[in-house]
């Protein structure tokens, strides 16, 4: 990635103090992943995935078919609290890290055991997945993390430059910052759909800081998971910072990251 933005271009550009608990880091741009990062992840992809899952099981029963296991969305990732409701996420689950693609296999697979052919399970999924996102749509279920919008103001008044880099594909991620009425904070969008590989690969990095007309050392990522850690360790950016909003995972979660924070009050830019 050194050797794509040119050093003129990143002299143009104002270098900020990102001040994390007892650790500075002098930076040019900030990559955020979007969902648990920006995006509340359980109030939003708890409902989609709940709404995909029922479709997908009316249409096997339709067809005379075994449904769905109850439990499935749990082996995805979701966490439930004894009342039966979506409380939170496994941070390193498919559900969190893993792209639209990977869930549409791991749901075209279960359509298969239950006696679909492949070709017949893949169009399910697919089906199922465009009821699931008309819901959401319908709905814009979508809200900020605690914190977030006053940090990107922190961001923007430095002349800090933003990016988003995230598992879900651009334009759906593009829809969901306008619904948080966010998008202009942001300078690009990298969604999984524009590189050959998405997290941990360095490849979102390297496009977004293309962009963007910086260097990765110049550059921070802020995410929910330990593979956003990773994907800033293999783009040699400045700082990997993890985000455990509620403090469900600990620093355990995120062997990868230079520092990780309970919240955007932590942060701070100078």
């Amino acid at each position: 990635m050194n050797s794509i933005a040119s050093r003129s271009n990143l002299s143009s550009l104002p270098v900020a103090k990102l001040c994390v608990q007892d650790k500075v880091y002098a930076v040019q741009a900030i990559l955020f992943d979007k969902d648990g990062t920006l995006l509340d992840f359980t109030y939003t992809w708890g409902s989609w995935g709940e709404h995909l899952l029922a479709s997908f099981s009316d249409e096997l029963a339709k067809k005379g078919l075994p449904v769905l296991r109850p439990e499935l969305l749990s082996t995805w990732g979701m966490i439930y609290n004894e009342n039966g409701e979506v409380s939170g996420y496994d941070r390193n689950s498919p559900i969190s890290m893993g792209t639209i693609s990977d869930l549409m296999s791991l749901l075209a697979q279960e359509g298969y055991q239950a006696g679909l052919s492949w070709a017949e399970a893949k169009v399910l999924a697919e089906q199922c997945r465009r009821s699931a996102d008309e819901q959401l749509e319908a709905s814009r279920t979508a809200r900020l993390l605690p914190g977030a919008r006053a940090f990107l103001e922190q961001c923007r008044r430095c002349g800090i430059r933003l990016g988003i880099v995230t598992s879900d594909e651009t334009d759906a991620a593009l829809k969901h910052l306008e619904w948080l009425g966010i998008q202009a904070y942001f300078d690009v969008c990298v969604g999984a759909d524009l590189v050959n590989q998405g997290k941990p690969y360095p490849d979102m990095v390297e496009l977004a800081c293309l962009q963007l007309g910086v260097m990765a050392e110049r550059t921070a990522v802020i995410g929910d998971t330990n593979g956003d850690m990773q994907m800033a360790r293999a783009a040699g950016t400045a700082a990997a910072i993890g985000i455990d909003e509620g403090g469900m995972t600990g620093r355990r979660g995120y062997p990868a990251a230079d520092t990780v924070i309970a919240g955007y009050l932590e942060l701070r830019i100078s």
